[in-house]
């Protein structure tokens, strides 16, 4: 079974920040994930991430905010976007 795409969104704002969420369905878990899912989410601001989630081959599940990498805990697709826009969110107030 091959990668079947979830979701792909690509979003410039206003102010030329970028927004983009891709989600794929795989057929093995990337490990040490467990779930079949790979993803990449990222907010940019002037070329630099300031908030990205993904779960890399060796990594596994995780965040980026600010330079610093924290755990995730990934529970359904569904969570994985509301915490990545909830993350952007919080970020963007905060400028």
């Amino acid at each position: 079974m091959p990668a079947t795409l979830i979701t792909r969104s690509k979003t410039v704002l206003a102010k030329g920040e970028i927004v983009e969420l891709v989600i794929w369905r795989v057929p093995r878990p990337v490990p040490p994930s467990q779930h079949t899912f790979k993803y990449r989410a990222v907010y940019i601001v002037a070329g630099v991430r300031v908030v990205g989630f993904d779960n890399e081959l060796g990594e596994g599940d995780h965040m980026h905010v600010h330079g610093k990498e924290l755990p995730y805990a990934f529970t359904t697709v569904d969570q994985l976007i509301e915490d990545f826009i909830a993350a952007v969110d919080a970020v963007r107030r905060m400028t």
